[in-house]
């Protein structure tokens, strides 16, 4: 449409130039002339209008979790000592809901800024930028644009929930063996007894020892293999199920959403870690998506933003399906660990992996997706069965419902049901 004005506008111009010299009325001549000098004066100002312009974009910060508020500030600048009448910036970021773009005049040397702020909707890494800007001259004949250069990533962690009424088996076993390992955090396991050093916390100083010696002693710790977790997530790209809306079902290939079996299962996951880790107990990740991710347990400090990284970027694009994973990766599951299943899978070949676990002493807790609320065609009741008959503490998680509600209390079955006596207490 843009295109067609000005070539119509010359096209004008030649007829009431034929037109002149036709009939040789001079109005005529002085018309072809003034179409002609609007069409180059209106190129040149559109094209102009886009010169001496830069854009300087400000990130305040690259990492952000999904309910967060990502803020930044762009700024236009004019450089040119003529004004900049109508400049429209176009943002090209990928980040969902972000929306950048905005409309300004500038005088010469002149400068306009806008912040930004985004509510961060959905986990994952994305592009702020690159920019483009538009120009047109008064009259709409000519539409430019030119593209700016340059952009910054943000990484969007999974949303994160308190879980006061979720507890591990492993919690409350007593202790655990040796393992021969010193460590630094505060453990059931004293190895040692040691002189005091400057930097020892006070809660380490073993009282009994320092009144029969006359000086501070402290003790030492070993690791304790029942503090170690390890999170295994689902991410069989054929078990995953997404509800979509009746205005959305035709682009649903296209389109990603947050209420998703994939989605869920992440924020399980990401709310597990930061539980575990908030115990003082090691927890790890497991989970084979576009590529295989394995974190091994651990407690530091860093550890849960380590798992968070991870699941930012996790999709469920996987071939292998649960139980495959849980056969390759059954060599890190001690007798003394607590591994947390994550999946929405209604194939029962991946129970009989976790009861082989169960055999080897392996304790296990088992969270269940449920596909059936998000479209899919089944009941999770025969898994949920053959898992109360292995007495797996087993929670149900479906669409709309609120995950710490859900590992508020133990979904399992009635065990009626399966055939177990209720008076059993749970390994």
């Amino acid at each position: 449409m843009h295109a067609l004005r000005p070539i119509a506008l010359v096209a004008l111009a030649l007829l009431l130039f034929v037109a002149a010299h036709g009939t040789g009325i001079d109005l005529f001549f002085q018309l072809s002339y003034l179409l002609v000098g609007i069409v180059i004066v209106a190129y040149l100002w559109a094209w102009l209008n886009l010169r001496g312009l830069s854009v300087r974009r400000e990130v305040f910060t690259h990492r952000a979790q999904v309910g967060d508020v990502v803020r930044e500030r762009m700024t236009l600048v004019n450089h040119w000592f003529l004004p900049k009448l109508w400049i429209e910036v176009i943002d090209r970021s990928n980040l969902p809901d972000h929306s950048a773009g905005f409309v300004a005049y500038l005088p010469g040397y002149d400068q306009r800024r806008q912040v930004i702020r985004t509510t961060c909707t959905m986990r994952g890494k994305f592009r702020l930028g690159p920019v483009t800007l538009v120009s047109s001259d008064l009259l709409g004949l000519f539409r430019f644009q030119r593209d700016i250069p340059g952009d910054n990533e943000i990484l969007v962690y999974p949303r994160t929930v308190p879980l006061p009424g979720f507890v591990l088996p492993g919690a409350e076993l007593p202790g655990g063996q040796d393992l021969r390992r010193r460590t630094y955090h505060v453990t059931p396991n004293v190895a040692a007894i040691r002189d005091y050093q400057p930097g020892d916390g006070f809660n380490r100083i073993h009282w009994r020892s320092t009144a029969r010696l006359g000086r501070l002693m402290v003790k030492e710790f070993e690791l304790d293999p029942t503090a170690e977790v390890y999170v295994a997530l689902d991410m069989h790209e054929y078990v995953q199920q997404a509800w979509w809306p009746v205005e959305r079902t035709s682009g649903r290939q296209f389109q990603r959403t947050t209420e998703s079996t994939e989605e869920y299962a992440v924020h399980a996951a990401a709310s597990i870690a930061r539980h575990v880790l908030e115990q003082n107990r090691a927890v790890g990740l497991i989970a084979w998506g576009q590529r295989r991710e394995v974190i091994p347990a651990e407690r530091e400090a860093r550890q849960l933003y380590k798992i968070l990284e991870a699941l930012a970027e996790l999709r469920a694009y996987g071939s292998a399906s649960l139980a495959e994973v849980l056969s390759a990766e059954n060599a890190r599951f001690g007798r003394n660990c607590t591994l947390v299943v994550i999946t929405p899978s209604l194939d029962e070949r991946w129970v009989t992996g976790v009861q082989h676990l169960r055999y080897r002493g392996v304790r296990i807790v088992a969270i269940l997706i449920d596909a059936e609320s998000f479209g899919g065609g089944r009941s999770n009741e025969p898994v949920r069965m053959r898992l109360a008959e292995l007495r797996v503490p087993t929670y149900a998680w479906g669409r709309g419902q609120s995950l710490a509600a859900a590992l508020g209390q133990s979904a399992l079955i009635d065990r009626r049901q399966a055939g177990v006596s209720p008076n059993v207490a749970l390994s």
